[in-house]
């Protein structure tokens, strides 16, 4: 018996993580357009017939924000053969690339921003941020790839510590890194015990300011502004 191979298409999805001034973690989604019915998803694209996946992945974040260079992780492929059979995905689809796409397999990437960037993009009308647990139903399976993702990134925090930083603003506290940090592993963190994680590390470098919302006679090292320093890592 002949086996019958598939003839796919292959795209990628970006999840862009970042850190809002409430201490949530937040996902970068945007608007897609089906007659007069708007829903929000994941950014990505097919992948163009000359271009390497990796390629893509970056064309798409930078058609998403504007920015040039951001930190990227491949992370996982999607290719359930269910994943774009639902009517309105295959109408969009239709629409958004002129084919008649059946089947679509996507690898997924993970990148990190900070909150505060100025989004410019190039594609998309609509671009915003969205706390993870206020995310509602996306089209085809981007809330499974958005769980996906949770998971890889707190195994790529615990393998690089210093990723962290990618989300936090130059100049930052202990009390939002370790707010950050509960936030990405999602368990109870012994405050005293990470204050002793985070002073063996000597890419934090300590400042002599403390944060504006307390008052100075309340300096202590929760309000102690402090930053991060690659080249220490470097070194």
């Amino acid at each position: 018996m002949t086996p019958n191979f598939i003839h796919t298409y292959v795209s990628v999805d970006c999840v862009v993580f970042g850190f809002d001034h409430e201490n949530r973690l937040n996902i970068l989604l945007v608007e897609r357009h089906l007659d007069e019915e708007k829903q929000i998803k994941l950014p990505g694209s097919l992948i163009l017939s000359d271009e390497d996946v990796d390629d893509a992945a970056e064309r798409v974040l930078h058609e998403l924000t504007g920015i040039k260079k951001m930190v990227l992780k491949q992370f996982k492929c999607f290719a359930d053969p269910m994943r774009a059979k639902k009517k309105n995905d295959i109408k969009w689809m239709g629409i958004e690339y002129k084919h008649h796409i059946d089947r679509i397999i996507t690898v997924a990437y993970l990148s990190l921003c900070k909150i505060d960037h100025k989004i410019n993009s190039t594609k998309y009308a609509t671009v915003d941020w969205f706390p993870v647990d206020e995310v509602p139903s996306l089209p085809f399976d981007h809330n499974k790839i958005i769980s996906e993702s949770l998971v890889e990134i707190r195994k790529w925090i615990e393998l690089d510590f210093s990723i962290i930083f990618e989300l936090l603003p130059k100049r930052f506290t202990i009390r939002q890194l370790y707010q950050l940090y509960s936030a990405l592993s999602e368990k109870y963190i012994d405050i005293k015990n990470f204050h002793k994680k985070i002073s063996s590390f000597n890419y934090i470098v300590p400042l002599d300011e403390i944060e504006k919302m307390y008052p100075i006679v309340q300096q202590d090292i929760i309000s102690s502004m402090l930053k991060f320093t690659r080249k220490t890592i470097l070194n």
